[in-house]
């Protein structure tokens, strides 16, 4: 086989496994152009359509269904041959993807990346950080970071962290005007940062103490979804923020935050790196995996 047809054929398994040509030029390092350029020349070469274009969407036809099936087990072997070479060198090479929920990713693996590298020059780490819900595989990364509820079943998990919690805050000029809460109860007569998900749902703040719970939807005039910003909005006086309590640590140590309901605030679960089985794990990824622990 050429290379050019290997490279036609990769492109195709990219576009396959993302519905999507900009991501499979992502993951390639091309554009979305050249990625199409390759399929098409692969569809004229065997005479079959692969996909079905539309402006919106990307699909497999039947042949193209039946085309993946062939080459993802092939493509695998091909990549566990390449990763069973690295035991001859002598330092991880290689790219490694990894998706961690952006509102935690700084205090999570901020202080991994640079020792991290130092180490290992020859290794090529991205790190996409999102809230959105991620299926790793389907969009090609080869590990993420969550709590435990939310690890897709299947799925190898190690325990990384210990447990944080969110907390309760407001800036000092806010309690001027306002007393503080002494029960999550409270929080109704408080003007209050709602919290989203990248959808644009909005999450209750849970508390818990001596067996109770307490689940409170906030009706604020303002909703964030960015840990950062609501961080800000508080320092700013807009009001109470429910935010990862890591995050704004040091504004608290400095007066520029006040806690409250503290006793009220219970760790969430802990936090896992996940990846799929496999049967051959790159050093690279394996040098990752034990960094990330080691934090």
């Amino acid at each position: 086989m050429r290379a050019t047809e290997l490279s036609e054929l990769a492109a195709f398994a990219a576009v396959a496994r993302h519905k999507s040509f900009r991501k499979a030029g992502e993951e390639r390092g091309v554009t979305a152009s050249a990625v199409s350029h390759a399929v098409l020349n692969l569809e004229d070469r065997i005479g079959v359509r692969l996909l079905n274009r539309t402006t919106r969407s990307v699909s497999l036809t039947e042949a193209g269904e039946l085309l993946v099936s062939h080459l993802a087990p092939a493509f695998g072997e091909m990549a566990a041959a390449l990763d069973a070479l690295n035991r001859y060198r002598d330092t991880p090479f290689g790219r490694v993807r990894i998706n961690v929920p952006n509102s935690i990713g700084p205090f999570v693996i901020g202080r991994v990346i640079a020792p991290l590298i130092e180490r290992n020059p020859n290794l090529q780490l991205e790190i996409n950080a999102t809230d959105r819900l991620v299926d790793i595989v389907e969009e090609g990364f080869d590990a993420g970071i969550r709590f435990g509820e939310r690890v897709t079943e299947g799925m190898i998990a190690l325990r990384i962290k210990p447990r944080i919690r969110l907390v309760v805050v407001g800036s000092p000029g806010y309690f001027e005007r306002r007393p503080r809460p002494e029960t999550p109860h409270e929080l109704k007569l408080h003007l209050c940062i709602q919290n989203m998900f990248p959808s644009g749902a909005r999450y209750a703040w849970e508390f818990e103490k001596d067996g109770q719970t307490v689940s409170f939807q906030p009706t604020g005039p303002l909703s964030l979804d960015d840990h950062e910003l609501m961080m800000q909005a508080a320092l700013g006086g807009v009001g109470l923020a429910y935010i990862w309590e890591p995050r704004v640590a040091k504004a608290i140590a400095d007066g520029e935050l006040v806690q409250v309901l503290d006793d009220w605030c219970q760790p969430e679960e802990p936090l896992y790196l996940y990846y799929p089985s496999r049967r051959h794990m790159s050093a690279g990824f394996r040098a990752v995996i034990e960094a990330i622990r080691a934090e």
